[in-house]
């Protein structure tokens, strides 16, 4: 009788290829040789190699997204990730904590959901838990809850300390603006802008519209302003449009104000616009409307249009006609406020246009024969033209400033060994010169 032969080997267990996520929300420390990103993927190698007998191994790629927020999918490496996931590249994802792959409980859903359909398990290194058991996917959903829970709070402290730093007049980070530059997280004025914003509020009560003011601009090619990110990312230096010129008209920042909702409140920064003169431009965007200005509101030539005030109630008067047998057009000047209360809240109502036109011309021409009245006129049309002339030159003067620091960078570029990052950089210098 034969003795049965020992039992096969049993096979080898098949393999399971571990990706490594890593996260972290700011970009700080990150410059650092070994970082939070290097220990969360030192710790979840050591679990993978913990589970070789297994058929563990960990995938040479590494994602990692260092800056990036939990609480979207807006992430390069986690984006690389899910590609590799949907190619059948990956068995299994690891992390070092939960929050680290999503601090959003939707959009971890979404993920389990992908997991799922590719047969992909999910591994939290120091949960010591994975999604291949029921009770670890229950274990899961409690840990984000508390994960989403967690970063509602801090949006929540968030927001209450940016109002708090609002009602303090303080500046609480945001697009810089023109005419500012931000120092220690202060508004400090910029020389070399605040003549270009005051200006463009000047063109505003001159133009009284929006596209007169903005063709200006683009024909002086000024621009909105420009700046670094943290990341490096060039934002702003754009041509005007009609947007941006009312951002910037309606803007209480430039009277040393600062905004939170519907509240305004005292600023720290200096003001670079006369109270009285950013009044009179909100009241003419008020009465034009954000996208109307002087020639769309003007077209049948009311030459006392922004000029002619109602006595009883202070408000200016508007031009307005009307029409009989589509023949003839009756012109008048109307309160804007029995337009808008109605016509028995005010006595004057309107009043015919041809004949207040003429009154006023014969005024003005009572007013040209009067030989002091006409000096004084002159002495203030030159007073202002001087002005004028005076702000022309310092922009002058800025510009020759300009062109000359360029001018000296391009010849230091010029006068350094050729790479082809500095041929790329000198380009790049030259193009902007050009431009600007």
């Amino acid at each position: 009788m034969t003795r049965p032969r020992s039992q096969a080997k049993s096979a080898p267990p098949a393999t399971v290829r571990c990706a490594v996520y890593t996260r972290k929300s700011t970009e700080d420390g990150l410059e650092q040789e070994f970082n939070s990103l290097d220990a969360q993927r030192e710790s979840g190698e050591a679990y993978v190699k913990s589970q070789t007998h297994e058929g563990w191994q960990c995938l040479p790629d590494y994602y990692d997204d260092g800056g990036f927020t939990g609480g979207n999918m807006e992430r390069p490496a986690l984006k690389r990730l899910m590609a590799d996931i949907e190619a059948g590249r990956v068995d299994c994802v690891v992390v070092y904590k939960v929050d680290r792959l999503s601090r959003s409980l939707l959009d971890f859903a979404r993920m389990m959901e992908v997991f799922d359909r590719h047969n992909v398990a999910f591994v939290s290194v120091t949960q010591q838990f994975n999604t291949a058991s029921s009770m670890g996917r229950l274990i899961l959903n409690v840990l984000l809850s508390f994960a989403q829970f967690e970063r509602e709070m801090i949006s929540e402290r968030t927001r209450a300390k940016i109002a708090a730093t609002r009602r303090k007049g303080k500046w609480s980070g945001g697009m810089p603006l023109l005419g500012y530059n931000v120092v220690d997280t202060k508004l400090v004025v910029d020389p070399a802008e605040v003549e270009r914003v005051r200006q463009i509020f000047q063109l505003y009560l001159e133009q009284e519209g929006l596209i007169p003011v903005v063709q200006e601009l683009n024909r002086r090619d000024w621009r909105t302003k420009k700046w670094t990110t943290r990341k490096g990312t060039q934002r702003g230096g754009r041509p005007f449009d009609k947007n941006a010129l009312y951002d910037v008209l309606r803007n209480v920042t430039y009277v040393g104000k600062v905004k939170y909702k519907d509240e305004v409140h005292a600023g720290e920064h200096e003001p670079i616009i006369d109270a009285g003169v950013w009044q009179r431009v909100q009241i003419t965007l008020q009465r034009n409307g954000r996208t109307g200005g002087a020639l769309v509101r003007n077209k049948f030539g009311a030459i006392l249009k922004g000029l002619l005030y109602c006595v009883p109630c202070g408000c200016v008067m508007t031009p307005t006609h009307a029409t009989k047998d589509a023949t003839k057009r009756y012109r008048y000047y109307v309160c804007t406020a029995a337009q808008k209360r109605g016509w028995q809240s005010c006595p004057s109502r309107s009043i015919p246009a041809g004949e207040i036109e003429r009154f006023v011309v014969e005024q003005i021409k009572c007013i040209g024969r009067d030989p002091q009245l006409v000096a004084e006129t002159v002495r203030q049309a030159r007073g202002q033209a001087t002005e004028r002339i005076e702000a022309l030159a310092a922009e002058k003067r800025r510009l020759e400033r300009e062109r000359t620091g360029h001018h000296r960078e391009l010849q230091k570029l010029a006068r350094q060994p050729a790479t082809g990052q500095d041929v790329g950089l000198a380009a790049a210098r030259l193009a902007d010169w050009i431009r600007s």
